[in-house]
Order: C-alpha cells, then structure tokens, then sequence
C-alpha cells in the first residue's frame, strides 16, 4: 500500500501533493514502482494534528481518487468519517482504511457492510491531537489484542462480515517508541490470528532509535522502514503501509519492475 497524503501538513509530506495533478501524478509513480494500492488520506494524524471539516477533506480527495481509479489504479480512502468513505467509494476507491477503526464515527460500519469492500481497523486510543496522553500499558501487546477483539466485535456485530476485515496494530499511534517496538517484536501473537495484518511503520518516528538521527527529514527513514517492514512480513505481516514502494520491495527481495496487480483484483 503506496501513502499518497493529500494535505499541507502530514508529518512527513505535507504539501507535496496537495494539488489533484501532483497527487495524481505521484499515486501513478507509486502504483508503476510496485504498489498494489494506493492508499489516499485527506486529514493529517501526526501527533498534535486537530480536525478539519468534512467538506475539506472530501475537496481534497475525491478529485484524485477519482483521476486515478478512472486510469485503473486501486485506491485506499485512510479517514475516519463515513461521508468520506462513502464518497471514495462512490469515486472508485476499493479499500477503507481509518485509523479509529471505525470507532469515530458510528456510521462508518454501515458504510462498509454496504459496499462489502475490505475495511483496515487501526489500533489507537484518544485523537491524533491528544493521544499520546493515553500511552499508558501493563501489556501493550496484550492489550492491543485485546482492544481490536472489542472493535472487530462491534463491527461484526454492526452488519460487517469478518472476511473484510483487516487489523492494524497502529505503531506510533498513543504508543512510545520502546512500546512500538514491542509490538514489531511481538507481531505473531496479532498475525497469528485469522484475520490479515498491515503494519504501517514507514517514516514513523520510533524509527529514529536505529536511524543513529537526532535532526532529520522524515524521507531519511525510508532505509529503516524498509528493514523494518520486511521484519515486519518474516513475523506475519499480510500487508504493508509505506512511502518508498520501491525500496520495500527491493528489503523484500521481490522484483519491483514485474509486479502483477492482478493478485489484488482477485481479493477484493
């Protein structure tokens, strides 16, 4: 899954893409290096990031979203809002990704039972403008675990069929790094399940801890995530979450220039 961030202030490209030509264009640079999906996110989560209304995020990502399932890309829509979801998927997008696992909004779990389409439920407590305040674990694996039960309870219980679903241990999100790596250490007692695991470590700032960095641009990491993310795969991983496609694939030694999509086609 290729990260195309839509917005003037995500942590490490924030700006970049903001413009539909510039995002379009580099959701096909992804999606030509290798990336089954491209996964389109209209709403920073960085640490400290507040809200923005609806109609901006629906401005920001349906016009690309749109462009780029029109030239046959499979896209991701990464929000938490049910209009949103609603919105990518009338647009094309074939995959919901929200990092409340569908706890911000009560809607969003209709939403995905509806469309019968895959649905990523991310680990995270409190919002993206306070949750590091609720880092606070007796067993951070265990507890993980035992929180994604609850959220993958609820949204079966709501209508959604266990088969779309797919879990998030959410590194870096209301987790510090000593307890982000633990969960990287750990990952089998979440893959281990039946239900498939993305991990999304790329450019994450616990990274730093190996990088030997103290003052870096976020694009540095990509050797670090790469690694990362193909411990990630030896531990059970289903999927991954990254910036650099081409890199990841070269950690996983899978060749990057004869990459056949059609393996995700027949999955969703």
């Amino acid at each position: 899954m290729g990260i195309l961030n839509v917005t003037p202030d995500s942590f490490s490209d924030g700006g970049l893409y903001a413009t539909t030509r510039a995002a379009v264009e580099h959701g096909l640079a992804l999606w030509r290096d290798g990336a089954d999906i491209v996964d389109i996110g209209g709403e920073s989560t960085r640490p400290g990031a507040g809200r923005i209304s609806a109609e901006d995020e629906l401005a920001r990502v349906v016009p690309a979203i749109r462009e780029l399932a029109g030239l046959g890309v499979y896209t991701s829509i990464d929000t938490t809002r049910a209009q949103v979801a609603q919105a990518a998927i009338d647009n094309g997008a074939c995959v919901v990704n929200d990092v409340s696992g569908g706890a911000a909004d009560a809607r969003m779990a209709g939403v995905i039972a509806d469309a019968d389409i895959p649905f990523v439920v991310m680990h995270r407590r409190g919002l993206s403008s306070d949750m590091h305040a609720h880092a606070h674990y007796d067993d951070v694996v265990g507890e993980v675990v035992c929180e994604l039960r609850q959220r993958v309870d609820h949204l079966i219980a709501a209508g959604v069929r266990a088969t779309q679903l797919i879990l998030d241990p959410g590194l870096g999100f209301a987790k510090n790094a000593a307890q982000s790596w633990e969960l990287v250490d750990r990952l089998d007692e979440l893959t281990s399940g039946v239900l498939p695991v993305l991990v999304g470590a790329s450019r994450k700032s616990f990274l730093r801890t190996i990088s030997g960095l103290e003052h870096f641009d976020a694009a540095q990491l990509d050797g670090a995530s790469a690694s990362v993310s193909a411990l990630c795969v030896s531990r059970g991983a289903s999927a991954l979450r990254v910036h650099d496609v081409r890199m990841t694939l070269d950690a996983l030694s899978r060749p990057h220039d004869t990459v056949d999509h059609s393996s995700i086609a027949e999955s969703l």
